[in-house]
């Protein structure tokens, strides 16, 4: 069953660029979760890039990004060197957490999602691609943490 706005976000722990990244770690603050298909893969580079590159719109409304996607910490750790990304990058190579959030297609491929979990760790909104050739802008991600706050 797919998570919806109002359920309580599944917390988790992952191995990622940085070190280990749980959701509860940033209780008190908005976190914009990301889920991705793969690193190096051309609509997935454009979408964190442009995150990466307005990431300061997060930063002024106190939200932590998240990017998820099944590839290990090796993987995320060259994509991210590659592109500079500011934010960390985390590995769910079992997909145990792409699973808890309702985000795997038929084909056990992470759909491109994106969820606003507020600072109690409640999902504010979500929005889950069905195909993933195109991703959610900034301005509508921080436009949902403000209608949260």
């Amino acid at each position: 069953m797919a998570l919806t706005v109002g359920d309580p976000a599944p917390d988790f722990e992952l191995p990622g660029t940085g070190g280990n990244w749980t959701l509860s770690q940033f209780r008190g603050r908005p976190v914009v979760v990301v889920f991705y298909p793969g690193d190096n893969t051309p609509v997935c580079t454009r979408q964190l890039n442009s995150y990466n590159d307005d990431l300061a719109r997060f930063e002024e409304l106190d939200a932590q990004v998240l990017a998820i996607s099944a590839q290990d910490v090796a993987s995320h750790d060259q994509f991210s060197d590659k592109h500079g990304f500011r934010f960390p990058l985390l590995a769910d190579v079992d997909k145990k957490v792409a699973e808890a959030y309702g985000v795997l297609g038929p084909l056990g491929f992470m759909r491109r999602s994106v969820f606003v979990v507020d600072g109690v760790g409640v999902i504010r909104w979500a929005h889950r691609a069905i195909t993933g050739v195109t991703y959610r802008p900034v301005s509508e991600i921080t436009e949902a943490i403000r209608a949260a706050s």
